[in-house]
């Protein structure tokens, strides 16, 4: 779809240079340009469609097909465009030459939305994995591949939906310059089983932040694994939590026992769990070992976190989940 509006407006450029002929090279060059991008992002789109329908493994003939529908429509719309402009009503009105082109663009893209929408993917990207953890948390169920697809909004923006989710941030912006090692070292002991770090950002009454970094082996089964640990801690406030790093540790003792119920509704639900496509971004990630290690009280500090310990931070970081530690016979028997 977005490959389509920026394909009419580059149709529009074309269509303005009859306006203003003075402009005509850099009108023609940007709604060409125009065009070949939009070519450019419909063409990997087409492709994931073809696979969807190659159930066999057959990509080749669906390809080949589809390219036989694609070349006959084009010459069929080539031919209806020569005998629309041929008309002499169109020849002699620039404004009824655009009000025509205007209605059947705007029917084109209705046509493209029609197609879209009754597309049932199995795959899970980001926004139906937004959908599914969502009604997991909320309803502890989830929806079936046909239920999701129809709630999916094609044209809806990932950076407008809520929770608002930033990944691939470095630990440094995560938690600011003015935190401390403590809490880089809490953080750390927190995520120790995980192959990202989460964290949350609260910007006065408005709605919390959420950054995500990722560790060295990390998979789209990570990225799932942390949307569900936002939208667990998103449909879940607790505004009396004075301290960050305990209500981190509550939501990953929720995360451990809720994320595999998930992975089995998932399964039993049609989806295709081995089939998800959510990137992790490579920009930003991070050895575990040897940030500890750059953390560490005698070794030089390259990331400008404050050294002196906060003697809560200091606690957190030996106990992370921020309750009492009793130890039990064996391990006092240990210390």
């Amino acid at each position: 779809m977005y490959a389509d509006f920026i394909g009419s407006t580059g149709s529009i450029f074309e269509l303005s240079t009859q306006l203003y002929p003075a402009y005509f090279l850099p009108l023609a060059s940007l709604g060409n340009l125009a065009k070949a991008v939009a070519r450019g992002l419909k063409d990997p789109s087409f492709r994931v469609i073809q696979n969807h329908f190659a159930i066999t493994g057959n990509l080749g003939e669906v390809a080949a097909k589809e390219e036989v529908w694609e070349v006959t429509a084009q010459l069929l719309g080539l031919a209806i465009g020569i005998l629309i402009m041929d008309t002499p009503v169109i020849q002699t009105s620039y404004a009824k030459l655009t009000i025509t082109w205007f209605s059947l663009r705007i029917l084109h893209l209705w046509l493209r939305y029609q197609s879209l929408s009754v597309l049932r993917f199995r795959t899970i990207n980001l926004k139906r994995a937004r959908l599914l953890v969502k009604s997991h948390v909320m309803h502890q169920m989830v929806p079936g591949f046909i239920e999701c697809n129809k709630e999916e909004t094609i044209l809806s923006w990932e950076r407008f939906l809520q929770p608002r989710v930033i990944y691939g941030v470095s630990i440094e912006k995560m938690i600011g310059t003015e935190g401390s090692s403590n809490t880089v070292k809490a953080l750390l002991k927190l995520y120790a089983n995980q192959k990202y770090v989460l964290f949350v950002k609260q910007k006065g009454s408005g709605p919390a932040e959420y950054s995500v970094t990722f560790k060295v082996g990390a998979t789209s089964l990570s990225v799932l694994k942390s949307l569900w640990h936002v939208h667990w801690l998103h449909e879940n406030p607790n505004e009396e939590a004075t301290c960050i790093l305990s209500r981190l540790g509550e939501s990953l003792q929720k995360l451990e026992k809720g994320f595999p119920e998930f992975l089995q509704q998932l399964e039993r639900a049609g989806w295709k769990k081995h089939q998800i496509i959510l990137n992790v971004p490579k920009n930003i990630l991070f050895h575990e070992v040897e940030l500890s290690m750059n953390l560490d009280d005698n070794a030089p500090n390259p990331y400008g976190f404050a050294q002196d310990p906060n003697p809560y931070l200091a606690q957190q970081a030996q106990n992370p989940y921020g309750s009492a530690h009793a130890l039990n016979p064996y391990e006092a028997e240990q210390a």
